[in-house]
């Protein structure tokens, strides 16, 4: 794929996310050998949601990483761009109060939640950097960010190896479980040009967040960035 893909437009992006809809919970479970699950279950610990807390789970697609937080007893709103991913979500979580929005203006007053995240979604806003800076801006002085997000393995022999996962194999079992799966090869080389971990917690902190870290998970495939507003 050129370079020149990943400039996509945003309503391009948001047509290549309502195409997955249908199947992309069961994609995604499939392309991260199940690892996905774990992934969401030390975001949830990240946040560690309070009952009665007001929790924004951006780029929440169908809401699959929502529904925990709700069963922690923590007000939580889904929010995506994609109309496809809400109209999937609002049949499978009804209960959930899904919420259509862009990443760069959300439609949220100031200081409006105890904590914000979003997982796998930051790389597919048109401009990180304003998200993250939105994000700062709908949350309480002294609430949480938890951003989970593709990033870099930290052994070198195996980084090899997931980048030849990533553009050559995650394309073809793509197409045989994604009801869209072209859209799975401009996401492989999104995750590859994405910046490191400490590239990440600079960005979040030049958004404004205070004392960005990470935590690696599965050996830098996934990293969980924290910060406090």
């Amino acid at each position: 794929m050129a370079r020149a893909d990943l400039d996509k437009q945003p309503a391009d992006v948001q047509r290549m996310f309502d195409a997955v809809a249908k199947r992309y919970d069961l994609t995604n479970d499939v392309l991260s050998m199940g690892q996905d699950r774990r992934w969401r279950h030390d975001v949830i610990r990240a946040v560690d949601p309070q009952p009665g807390e007001r929790v924004l789970d951006l780029a929440a697609g169908t809401g699959t990483s929502s529904q925990p937080f709700a069963d922690r007893g923590a007000t939580v709103v889904p929010c995506d761009f994609s109309i496809g991913m809400l109209r999937v979500g609002k049949q499978a979580r009804p209960a959930l109060p899904f919420t259509a929005g862009d990443g760069t203006r959300l439609p949220f007053a100031d200081d409006t939640f105890d904590a914000v995240t979003i997982s796998f979604g930051l790389r597919n806003i048109v401009d990180p950097a304003a998200g993250l800076r939105e994000l700062r801006r709908v949350t309480r002085p002294g609430g949480r960010l938890v951003v989970c997000e593709f990033s870099h393995p930290t052994w070198s022999p195996f980084r090899t190896v997931y980048v030849e996962y990533l553009m050559k194999a995650l394309p073809p079992i793509a197409r045989a479980v994604s009801s869209s799966p072209d859209a799975y090869v401009y996401l492989a080389e999104s995750i590859r040009a994405w910046p490191d971990q400490a590239g990440l917690a600079a960005m979040i902190a030049e958004a404004g967040w205070q004392r960005p870290e990470w935590r690696d998970l599965t050996g830098g495939i996934v990293a969980l960035h924290r910060a406090t507003a």
